[in-house]
């Protein structure tokens, strides 16, 4: 049996005369008959008992009655699913996902793709970065997030967007007086660092500014995520060097201030996938991530000054 012939059973089951249904399929009678008389043979039943107004349904042309409209129904369904999912209209997108990036961009990015493609399902996966590049060579995710990915032939990375660098003070802190801060001014300052994992990331790019700028380090804990950090500052453990976007971890009890360095101004977040995937859903995913990048660079390029840069500008002009 397949599809066509189920099609020409059904027309007929329902106009009860070759005529009638030859018309409707838009076909000649013979080869309607002679498709009916193979499927009869095929099933090693009679579907049909001949009459001289035109056809009723046998016992078995009664049973396959009952089943073929679902029939036809799920292999249309079918065809649209399949369909959908050459367009990248539906099917599954695993996504690894890190601290920090969920604060902000990642949700925007994710929910901007949920709203052009709904069909979708966006699972998402809590990994580091080792981790993701792992889950991506074994396909256990489609595309990840994360920061100074290192060079790996197999995969793309893409930069989404630079993030400006902030100081989240405990809100008792003599340096919360300051509208922005140095790294010479948290010289010797109690330290929260993180992530603590062995691929370098923004711990290291903090220590190596306070190098540069030959600022004293004093580390008073190590952590993994940046929510752990935050609610350290708010215990007042000590001051963390963070992205703008963690500033939404709106803790009672944690300031946040802009950071000016030479060294460490802003960090990329990146996109990573692989290289070889030629997956629908994972194109339109990367070309909805693409779009909201230009956009934020766009508008991170009209920005004005910061307030800072003003009161520092009038001394100059009256002198």
């Amino acid at each position: 049996m397949d599809l066509r012939q189920m099609r020409y059973f059904l027309t007929l089951a329902e106009e009860r005369n070759f005529t009638r249904a030859a018309e409707r399929l838009h076909m000649a009678q013979p080869p309607l008959t002679r498709q009916i008389r193979t499927l009869e043979e095929e099933l090693g039943t009679d579907l049909f008992v001949r009459t001289p107004k035109g056809v009723n349904l046998t016992a078995a042309g009664q049973a396959l009655l009952a089943e073929v409209p679902n029939l036809l129904a799920l292999a249309q369904r079918a065809k649209e699913r399949a369909l959908l999912a050459s367009q990248g209209l539906s099917g599954r997108l695993d996504v690894g996902i890190f601290g920090s990036g969920v604060l902000d961009v990642i949700p925007r990015i994710l929910a901007r793709f949920h709203k052009e493609r709904p069909e979708v399902r966006i699972v998402l996966h809590n990994l580091t970065k080792s981790e993701q590049i792992q889950a991506l060579r074994e396909r256990r995710i489609s595309v990840g997030f994360n920061r100074l990915i290192p060079p790996e032939d197999d995969l793309v990375v893409e930069t989404v967007l630079r993030e400006p660098m902030i100081v989240a003070l405990p809100a008792s802190h003599g340096l919360c007086k300051k509208t922005s801060l140095r790294i010479s001014d948290l010289s010797d300052q109690p330290l929260i660092l993180y992530p603590n994992l062995p691929i370098a990331g923004l711990a290291q790019q903090v220590l190596q500014a306070f190098g540069r700028e030959k600022a004293l380090v004093r580390i008073e804990q190590e952590v993994e995520d940046v929510l752990t950090a935050v609610a350290l500052v708010a215990g007042g453990f000590g001051v963390c060097v963070t992205t703008a976007s963690s500033a939404s971890l709106r803790l009672p009890g944690v300031v946040y201030r802009p950071l000016e360095s030479s060294f460490l101004r802003e960090i990329e977040l990146s996109c990573l996938y692989r290289r070889s995937d030629d997956s629908p859903v994972l194109s339109a995913f990367v070309a909805v991530m693409r779009e909201f990048s230009m956009q934020a660079t766009m508008q991170a390029a009209l920005q004005p000054a910061s307030p800072k840069a003003k009161p520092t500008a009038k001394p100059t002009t009256k002198r």
